[in-house]
């Protein structure tokens, strides 16, 4: 016989039961959950339980919660916390796997031991080791402590905080312009790796590591893998980068557009997605650089427009989801705003009678729709 789980683990109003339900003879059954194996704050049965300096354990992921929110009190007892220290109660944890060991039959998993939380110290190790790596070209250590970060991420969102708080993203946009120096070949997949790790890494708010990323070097190695049409990870990853990089710093897009092709390039990233994050991604970069103040940002726009931008908007118009939807119409905006040759294609595309998709596009942003044919007795 197997035995399923009917119902989650008894919040505030579950009174701290479980409900289970016993196969196919529809019996249920509500197990209760020990007074002490519950979490104080969310009521659920700790996975991770702790100790402060009161002597009240919670679930980490509770009291962490409550600690980043700004108290500086125990929930429990009011009273203020002497320090943040969190220590693991592995009695209350053992006694908690046992209970649900010894209720196995009616579904209940027993909860993994947690792996111990890594600390700002051995990020800041991780970090030095990389810098080191990185300076003696050492792509072989720099690979190991870039896989370390990686399954220490994997473990935990704690542990995903605490990497990105420690300025890993900088020690990584430094290494990513250096290895990028070389033959990028040579060092393809460990740039491609970084890519990856930058994607929720990426230094926002250091200008020394944006500076890295923001480089001819580093735009020229991210336009290499956007090309890259038999990695579709690797693509993603980059235009989610790129995306960052011209958000953070707008001065870069005059050498973006200095790259061969790169039009070309983000285009074929919406009209063939990838997925709607790369879609949404690559919108902002054209974005962007239409909306530059850089001369060169007219004949990119110009390039756009004849590759078929303003149709492709009204595509995604038509079946795009909501956010995907409200980037393409920004597009528009930028294209009709800025540019004749912009206004007047799309013009020309919303007035045609045999164009179906404007029809979809009306019912769902008629109101957007409207907006640019305004334009046309504005400008035309």
């Amino acid at each position: 016989m197997t035995f399923s789980w009917r119902g989650r683990i008894g919040g505030r109003g579950g009174a701290g039961k479980i409900k289970a339900s016993k196969g196919m003879i529809n019996q249920d059954i509500e197990l209760t959950i020990p007074i002490h194996f519950k979490c104080p704050i969310s009521l659920d049965l700790m996975k991770d339980p702790v100790t402060l300096s009161t002597g009240i354990t919670y679930d980490r992921e509770s009291i962490e919660k409550w600690i980043e929110a700004g108290h500086v009190t125990c929930p429990v007892t009011n009273q203020v916390l002497r320090n943040f220290d969190q220590i693991p109660n592995h009695s209350i944890r053992k006694m908690i796997q046992d209970w649900c060991v010894e209720n196995k039959s009616w579904g209940v998993e027993r909860i993994p031991t947690p792996r111990i939380p890594i600390t700002p110290y051995e990020v800041s190790e991780i970090r030095s080791g990389i810098e080191d790596a990185t300076q003696c070209g050492d792509a072989r250590k720099f690979q190991e402590l870039l896989g370390k970060i990686k399954n220490l991420a994997k473990e935990s969102e704690r542990n995903k905080r605490c990497i990105v708080a420690n300025g890993i993203g900088s020690a990584l946009a430094d290494s990513f312009e250096s290895f990028a120096r070389f033959l990028i070949e040579k060092h393809a997949d460990l740039l491609k790796e970084v890519l990856s790790v930058l994607t929720w890494t990426f230094p926002r708010g250091d200008q020394l590591g944006v500076s890295k990323l923001k480089s001819s070097v580093s735009l020229r190695c991210m336009a290499w893998f956007l090309k890259s049409e038999d990695d579709l990870s690797s693509r993603q990853n980059a235009i989610c980068v790129l995306r960052d990089v011209v958000s953070a710093d707008q001065g870069c897009v005059d050498g973006l557009m200095e790259i061969e092709g790169i039009e070309e390039t983000l285009f074929h990233i919406v009209k063939v997605p990838i997925c709607p994050r790369a879609t949404k991604a690559s919108l902002v970069v054209i974005h962007h650089m239409i909306s530059s103040t850089q001369i060169k940002s007219g004949k990119t726009t110009l390039k756009f427009v004849q590759m078929g931008l303003i149709n492709l908007i009204l595509e995604i118009l038509v079946d795009g989801d909501k956010s995907v939807c409200e980037k393409a119409l920004g597009v528009m905006d930028d294209v009709c705003l800025c540019w004749k040759e912009g206004r007047e294609s799309a013009f020309k595309t919303l007035n045609n009678p045999i164009t179906r998709e404007k029809d979809f596009a009306r019912v769902r942003y008629g109101d957007r729709i409207c907006h640019f044919e305004s334009l046309e007795a504005m400008f035309g």
